[in-house]
């Protein structure tokens, strides 16, 4: 499969994980009517995104310039390849 190149389609397929996101989270909070659970989802959301944050741009950035992500199981061959270093 190409890369994505269009900057409107980038855009669509952002909106869409978001429409997914809101919608998923909506359907649970309805379906557990609880606030814990909703604080909950909100720190799952909210952590998920500093840690691909941290992934991605943290390590290439600030640790090691030489390394470039490519997923999260690129982030896992890194560390296991850091940690037999």
């Amino acid at each position: 499969m190409a890369d994505l190149k269009s900057i409107r389609l980038i855009y669509l397929k952002g909106l869409l994980f978001l429409m997914i996101l809101l919608f998923a989270t909506g359907l649970i909070i309805a379906q557990t009517r609880s606030w814990q659970i909703a604080l909950l989802l909100l720190l799952i959301i909210w952590s998920s995104a500093r840690l691909y944050y941290f992934m991605f741009y943290v390590i290439e950035k600030y640790i090691d310039p030489d390394y470039k992500f490519a997923g999260i199981t690129s982030f896992l061959q890194y560390l296991v390849s850091k940690k037999n270093s």
